[in-house]
């Protein structure tokens, strides 16, 4: 227990008082998860790095710079996508092209263009929609589908993107913990009372490098299989236990694996650079620097 910093509950689990106090005692997080594999909730124990100096300039910064920071978030977004879209091109995929010239391109001026939160996150559909549209190059046969259906998936592609995105989602919630930083202020997504907004803009950045590659990797590679790992009634699938398991197992790899940090001239894991980015957002709070996400080209 010394080490471990969060918990995930992927089933029906009762807890007493006793325990979450000593849970809390140790600044572990524990999230929760429904029958279908969706992130329920989170127990987030007091904030043990709390900064009244920076939630002062994170609310101004949301109030007078929030539309160049969510540009930044999307265009970031672009760049990953862009990145693993030129992967497959690059092996032989070159139906992908369109939508990397489009990228490089028309999506770049139109990022710049943008002048609410409104545009910027209706580009931001539009860029994850020609994104999903290659699927069917990238994916094999029994895995395409025709659009993104959310609550409930409802197939075994719409369901590992659901549940990856899930399990992004609370990883970012835990390492944000570990910061000064407050979660509900955000700047692409709108602050809620009902989840943490700031861990949807981080994690948005490193869907494409994290969820997406590990999928693409577990269905191209046979190890996620239609017949075998999931449960599908009539309005919805999900992944069954020994999925659950394999795609878990996935995605921690991949959070592991490590890199050349060109700045820092050592090898860093995705999650460490998940961290990384929210320090770069610090310093864009307080010192005015400007965000720059990370980015799987420089690697940063």
């Amino acid at each position: 227990m010394e080490n471990t910093k969060e918990i995930y509950c992927l089933n029906e689990v009762s807890i007493n008082s006793k325990l979450l106090d000593f849970i809390s005692s140790h600044h572990i997080i524990i999230h929760f998860f429904n029958y279908y594999g969706n992130y329920s909730d989170t127990f987030y124990p007091k904030d043990q790095f709390n900064s009244g100096r920076l939630l002062i300039k994170q609310v101004e910064k949301h109030t007078n710079q929030r539309i160049g920071i969510a540009q930044n978030i999307v265009n970031g977004i672009g760049e990953n996508i862009y990145e693993i879209l030129y992967h497959y091109y690059k092996h032989g995929k070159k139906e992908v092209k369109e939508t990397i010239d489009w990228i490089q391109s028309e999506f770049t001026n139109k990022i710049l263009q943008t002048e609410d939160i409104y545009s910027i996150m209706a580009l931001e559909g539009e860029l994850w929609q020609r994104f999903y549209n290659m699927f069917q190059y990238i994916l094999i046969e029994e895995f395409v589908f025709q659009k993104r259906v959310k609550r409930p998936p409802d197939n075994p592609i719409n369901a590992l993107i659901s549940f990856g995105n899930t399990l992004l989602y609370t990883k970012t919630i835990s390492v944000i913990y570990q910061t000064h930083l407050d979660q509900r202020i955000s700047f692409l997504h709108e602050p809620s009372e009902r989840r943490f907004s700031l861990s949807l803009d981080i994690s948005e950045i490193f869907k494409p490098v994290i969820v997406f590659k590990t999928i693409f990797e577990l269905i191209n590679n046979k190890k996620i299989k239609v017949d075998k790992h999931f449960e599908k009634k009539l309005n919805y699938c999900i992944l069954n236990e020994e999925g659950e398991k394999i795609f878990i197992e996935a995605f921690e790899e991949r959070l592991s694996n490590t890199f050349i940090h060109p700045k820092l001239k050592r090898k860093i894991t995705y999650q460490t650079a998940i961290k990384l980015d929210c320090y770069k957002l610090i310093k864009c709070i307080l010192e005015d620097q400007k965000f720059i996400p990370f980015s799987l080209k420089r690697g940063m």
